[in-house]
């Protein structure tokens, strides 16, 4: 029986990314033009991380040819039926253990809900997505009963989690539970020694079509005891006052390990408003890769002050930035539709 699980830091080597292709509804959007710009956002995240890792990506059967046709000819593809495309979420969250055998794969799979039994949401399809990554990856199945998804977690790979009030404890996903019991499970599923509880995500996460407070749009470690916290500048924005909040949280913090969390703040973009009211743009929400940070742009004069940020928080990795105004148009970012797979150690000789 494998025991002992953790969750690695993202910043650790990989065997493979996961996505999941854009399956319909609102990802692909009402018209040709639509469809067509999220398709082709998908395939230029998937595209940029097969230049460093190997990709899998999930794809619905009526989305076959085309995702053919857009995404690089070394990228995997499986066949799934989905509802979203948000596989950091529906998918399973991967974690090294060991069993009999020596070091070992485990993929934990939370229940999926819709984010919460959001009115807007179906998740037939996606509460069982995870199941391809599992069976494809080979790895030791992890069944959790609690509701709660990937782009709600974060971790230095060495105990410490970043977490909302808001997501885990949210009474439409987790009925009940106290941050006892969530400190728990991800104790038992992901080898938690210490949990940080932000109050809160950013504004518009937080409205109708949001996640309700996802911690991968707002902060993320970048190396055991560094936190890199999304920061809106202008006093106008009402995430000045959220980010400010989660600051002081965060700077009378301390890791697994006892020691203080140093906080790094990352602007967010000059843009504070869409068609659809405030934006929860934010650079935080990228993904690290072997060798690479694939990050957020988005056509703003901030997107060259944060590639520096970011360049100094993961030194010797590229940055490449990728437009990612489609993705948050529909409701998420980069992480959001990325999974890492750990690369699981090789035993000494």
């Amino acid at each position: 029986m494998s025991t002992g699980w953790r969750m690695p830091a993202e910043t650790e080597p990989h065997d493979a990314t996961w996505m999941a292709w854009p399956a319909g509804s609102y990802t692909l959007g009402e018209s040709p033009a639509e469809a067509d710009e999220a398709r082709r956002t998908w395939a230029a995240v998937a595209n940029a991380i097969a230049e460093h890792e190997p990709v899998h990506v999930l794809v619905p059967p009526a989305e076959r040819a085309a995702a053919r046709s857009l995404l690089a000819g070394e990228v995997e593809r499986h066949e799934a039926p989905l509802d979203d495309a948000w596989y950091r979420d529906i998918g399973p969250t991967f974690v090294l253990g060991q069993d009999a055998g020596g070091p070992a794969l485990g993929a934990v799979n939370w229940v999926f809900n819709g984010w919460g039994q959001q009115d807007w949401a179906t998740w037939e399809l996606d509460a069982v997505a995870s199941d391809v990554a599992t069976e494809a990856s080979g790895a030791v199945r992890i069944d959790s009963s609690m509701v709660n998804e990937g782009g709600g977690i974060h971790t230095d790979g060495r105990g410490t989690f970043l977490v909302t009030e808001t997501v885990q404890l949210d009474p439409f996903r987790n009925p009940g539970w106290t941050k006892a019991d969530v400190e728990a499970e991800l104790a038992r599923t992901l080898g938690a020694r210490a949990v940080i509880w932000l109050p809160c995500g950013l504004t518009r996460d937080n409205e109708r079509y949001g996640t309700r407070g996802h911690v991968d749009i707002v902060a993320t470690f970048t190396a055991p005891g560094r936190v890199l916290l999304h920061e809106q500048r202008d006093p106008a924005h009402p995430d000045h006052a959220v980010s400010r909040r989660l600051a002081a949280v965060l700077e009378g913090a301390r890791d697994a390990d006892d020691k203080p969390i140093e906080v790094t703040s990352i602007p967010a973009p000059s843009g504070l408003r869409d068609a659809e009211g405030w934006v929860d743009h934010s650079y935080v929400n990228h993904y690290v890769a072997n060798g690479a940070v694939i990050a957020c742009a988005f056509d703003d004069e901030i997107d060259a002050e944060a590639r520096s940020i970011l360049a100094d928080a993961y030194p010797g990795r590229q940055v490449v930035q990728v437009d990612a105004r489609p993705l948050f148009a529909r409701g998420g970012g980069i992480h959001c539709i990325t999974q890492q797979q750990p690369a699981v150690p090789k035993e000494e000789s």
